[in-house]
């Protein structure tokens, strides 16, 4: 009986020790989650690093932000040359700074005394002309002579790497350099003495064109703009309807025509990121549009649609923008057969928004 006993209190003994530890063993599992190796409540610097904000992306050195927000000195104009004279005013071949480059170009001034404040002056943006075999005292003579005759400073700029322009010719629609020049012109044109740097327009051809539209939405010292069959469509446009079937020769020293490719590659298609195309589109930004507009464009332009102007103009006067448009029926790139019609029409509209503003 004793011995019975003895094994009953053994087993009782036992199952206790058993449902003790059943007991014991939940408060080991609420170990508190500071003890497991989370770091939720000690954070390491690079944690709390990850966790501020998002930086804001650098913009694209082609986007009308990173063209606004960059610097443009300009430079006093330097004279190398006095050249031939025109009909009532001065020829020299002349150079001014951008980005640390000498940049030639052709200045005319008009004859006389200069009037209270200076000349009205023209920035004049050449189109494309494949930069190795442009020359300085070649080209767009006759549109000049008219804008020099009519009583205004003109400043034909040799964007970099052309004739004796300093720099590479990159091109202009995938890298900025050629709107750096444009930009530091005007610059330098507000710095010469016989110019009123308040009543400065601006005129561009075909590619010429794409630097003046930027230029009035990247910069409000330009007062008036005149564009001739202008590549001043979105740049999904570009991308997608523009096939020049013209005259154009891409040269071989110009390496800006890569831009479609690596930029489709490195930031997706317009569908896909709609928010880059329209950084680097100067359509996005009519609203800012610098001053009043006249755009000409032939009908049977090869090289550059003309319903990149008619584009251009409806997008503008939506924005409450003035802009004028001319089309010429059967006209070729270069506005040829109404050349005439066309440059009175820009020195009209110049003298009214130059000399009479």
């Amino acid at each position: 009986m004793r011995n019975a006993l003895l094994v009953l209190m053994i087993v009782s003994l036992i199952f206790t020790g058993c449902a003790a530890e059943a007991t014991l063993a939940p408060t080991n599992t609420s170990i508190p989650p500071t003890e497991t190796p989370t770091f939720t409540s000690t954070p390491e610097p690079t944690a709390t690093f990850t966790a501020q904000p998002t930086a804001t992306p650098v913009p694209h050195p082609m986007s009308i932000m990173a063209l606004r927000n960059a610097e443009y000195p300009g430079s006093e104009i330097t004279i190398v040359r006095e050249l031939e004279r025109g009909a009532n005013y001065r020829r020299y071949y002349a150079y001014y700074l951008s980005e640390g480059l000498k940049i030639y170009a052709l200045l005319t001034v008009p004859n006389g005394e200069a009037p209270e404040g200076g000349f009205p002056a023209i920035v004049f943006n050449h189109g494309y002309i494949p930069p190795n075999v442009y020359r300085t005292t070649e080209r767009y003579i006759a549109y000049v002579d008219q804008l020099a005759r009519a009583g205004y400073v003109v400043f034909r700029i040799d964007y970099r790497g052309h004739d004796q322009s300093e720099g590479e010719a990159t091109g202009a629609y995938g890298n900025p350099g050629y709107q750096h020049d444009v930009m530091n012109a005007v610059a330098s044109l507000q710095q010469f003495p016989d110019v009123n740097p308040d009543k400065i327009g601006m005129w561009g051809h075909s590619m010429g064109g794409y630097l003046t539209l930027r230029a009035m939405v990247i910069s409000d010292e330009i007062k008036a703009g005149v564009i001739w069959a202008g590549v001043v469509a979105s740049y999904t446009d570009l991308l997608y309807n523009w096939r020049r079937t013209g005259a154009f020769t891409p040269s071989p020293s110009s390496t800006g025509r890569g831009w479609r490719g690596s930029w489709i590659e490195q930031y997706g298609t317009p569908e896909q990121n709609p928010v880059f195309w329209d950084s680097v589109s100067a359509t996005s930004y009519l609203t800012d549009l610098s001053g009043p507009l006249q755009l000409h464009h032939g009908t049977n332009d090869d090289d550059v649609p003309v319903e990149f102007s008619i584009r251009l103009a409806e997008l503008a006067r939506a924005q409450g923008q003035l802009a004028d448009l001319y089309t010429y029926d059967g006209d070729n790139h270069n506005i040829s057969n109404y050349f005439s019609t066309a440059m009175n029409r820009t020195i009209q509209f110049f003298d009214i928004y130059l000399k009479q503003n």
